[in-house]
């Protein structure tokens, strides 16, 4: 999907690690949540409580989710899963333009 129609975006950003992580969250009309994000380069742990879909939608980076021992890289057009209630870690390679959807 390359856009949404009819949301609610929300206008203050949310910032990680010192603004090196930054996204605005959007209410789509079916009441679910998304972030668009950017993520600097550098080695960030991210923790959720719900379970996420990450879209990466430029950039490259890699990922060690909850369980692994091998990190897995992801680059344009990718996507990856997180459970709910985990950390994962991530090295940014790149500037990373992203899309997180709350499921």
């Amino acid at each position: 999907m390359s856009q949404y129609d009819n949301v609610t975006v929300i206008k203050k950003a949310n910032q990680y690690f010192d603004g090196q992580v930054t996204s605005r969250s959007l209410e789509l009309s079916d009441g679910s949540k998304v972030t668009l994000g950017i993520m600097n380069p550098g080695e960030f742990e991210f923790s959720t409580s719900a379970k996420e879909r990450m879209e990466i939608l430029n950039g490259d980076l890699l990922v060690l989710l909850p369980n692994e021992t091998t990190w897995q890289s992801y680059s344009s057009g990718d996507v990856f899963y997180v459970p709910e209630n985990a950390s994962f870690q991530v090295i940014a390679n790149s500037v990373v333009d992203y899309c997180c959807a709350y499921l």
